[in-house]
């Protein structure tokens, strides 16, 4: 059964280079450009939640294991909610189902961080970009190389368009999946990193709590990219958890 990869914001499917070659022994791992980022072309038709599942959807395997890091894990969720005959097992990769915090909700980015985030974006996409990397790295082990990683998928498969960041930024905003977990039998595993600055380690323990058949994995001293800066830890657990019964 193949295991599908889906990348978090303002990345492309090289950042799943490393996996790839672990795995590649044993299971085929196809990686997937969101729209708009590496070489995959942007149209305004992408940009809401509803129109990027429509277009992954008739890109996935009628049988499959699923991966989704970051804004991919909630593209992964909602996949699974609405196809659940097509997938056998949910990975999610510091995962929320909400990444703007709210009275309900204390495990995410408040308000007005959000907004200074997105009025530099439309300012300075490029540099909003280059702050965001080092953010994703930020508190974790061998913090230089999993950054050197980072800026290399973007190197070698090209950055994201202005318009879909723009997009993305707005998905995250504004998506609130929590209502829809109870309901995803899928198996699920979650995996958190202790030091997450983007995504907080609390959001994967409710995400792992709300899903009825999912575990949780926390990885000490990971931060946002923990299958790069902890590829052997990360690696054993997702194989566990894809060959169990």
């Amino acid at each position: 059964m193949p295991l599908v990869c889906l990348h978090g914001w303002g990345m492309n499917l090289r950042v799943f280079d490393g996996l790839r070659a672990a795995l590649a022994a044993e299971r085929r791992v196809i990686a997937l450009d969101l729209p708009g980022h590496g070489a995959s072309p942007w149209q305004v038709a992408h940009g809401s939640f509803e129109a990027q599942l429509q277009w992954l959807l008739p890109q996935l395997p009628a049988r499959c294991a699923l991966l989704g890091w970051s804004l991919g894990g909630q593209l992964a969720l909602a996949l699974a909610a609405r196809a659940p005959e097509r997938i056998a097992r949910l990975a999610l990769v510091s995962t929320t189902p909400r990444f703007a915090a709210g009275r309900d909700w204390t495990h995410g980015m408040s308000e007005p961080v959000l907004q200074r985030f997105a009025d530099h974006l439309a300012s300075d996409w490029r540099g909003t970009l280059r702050d965001f990397l080092h953010l994703q790295v930020r508190g974790s082990r061998d913090a230089a190389a999993a950054l050197a990683l980072l800026e290399q998928a973007l190197h070698d498969h090209g950055q994201a368009q202005p318009e879909a960041l723009q997009a993305g930024l707005e998905i995250l905003q504004q998506l609130d999946l929590r209502e829809q977990l109870p309901q995803l039998l899928v198996p699920a595993l979650v995996i958190t990193g202790q030091h997450d600055r983007v995504t907080p380690p609390g959001a994967g323990v409710y995400l792992a709590q709300q899903l009825p058949r999912a575990r949780h994995v926390e990885l000490a001293r990971a931060g946002h990219a923990p299958f790069l800066s902890h590829p052997t830890e990360f690696t054993h657990a997702l194989r566990e958890f894809l060959h169990a019964d």
